[in-house]
């Protein structure tokens, strides 16, 4: 079956009944591959779609120096092939700028339940006067960007924007959006390229969907939403 994809003016939406590619058709790693249902992104479609999401954070912030703020663990694949794209601009393209780079750690949610506290962990007083672009793996609620989002207006950056790969459709998001999304999903579990289910599965190239047995198999102190 094909993918659903309807485009949108910022982003990609894969509609609620796409149900991805067989996962016959791709490489799996075979510890893997009993529990995975299908892949749902595969990896060539993000690169492709990364690509785009430099050129169009370069044409917005190619002015001036860039700090790039890499929320961990699961944003760190898209944020290196980003960071990848971006430098190939910088080489080829009308406009260069120094990119740095910085690390941020959020926590939030611990066996399925989401905690009253945001823990943040990284230094961000350094990004006073700065360019930021936030990257992000994947928002589903929202919860835990704006919560970043109130501690770096704190320190008092020049200008923030935030990309992330995946943005979910669901009834708990209060409505937050990114600047930059690649790509608007269903309210499903995915799990490749960096996302994980209690540290499992970043090793994937391809975004899947978890079969319903593994989430059991997988299942302690899960961290499920942001």
């Amino acid at each position: 079956m094909a993918h659903v994809l309807q485009v949108f003016p910022f982003y990609l939406q894969i509609k609620d009944e796409e149900s991805g590619y067989n996962k016959n058709l791709f490489c799996i790693p075979k510890h893997y591959e009993e529990d995975l249902e299908r892949v749902f992104i595969p990896h060539g479609l993000i690169l492709d779609r990364t690509e785009r999401l430099a050129r169009d954070i370069m044409q917005d912030m190619g002015n001036h120096h860039i700090v790039a703020l890499c929320v961990l663990k699961g944003g760190y694949k898209f944020f290196a092939d980003l960071l990848d794209h971006i430098k190939a601009l910088n080489q080829n393209g009308d406009k260069s700028v120094p990119i740095t780079v910085d690390f941020v750690r959020i926590k939030s949610y611990c066996k399925d339940t989401p905690t009253e506290k945001i823990s943040i962990v990284g230094e961000l007083s350094t990004l006073n006067g700065k360019n930021v672009l936030v990257v992000e793996d994947i928002i589903k609620t929202g919860r835990t960007m704006k919560a970043l989002l109130s501690k770096l207006k704190d320190n008092e950056p020049k200008m923030v924007k935030v990309v992330s790969l995946l943005i979910k459709r669901t009834y708990r998001s209060p409505g937050y959006r990114p600047d930059y999304v690649g790509f608007e999903i269903p309210d499903k579990l995915v799990v490749g390229y960096a996302l994980d289910y209690n540290e499992y599965f970043r090793d994937l190239n391809h975004i899947c969907i978890l079969k319903e047995r593994a989430k059991e198999k997988y299942k302690s102190n899960v961290r499920l939403l942001k």
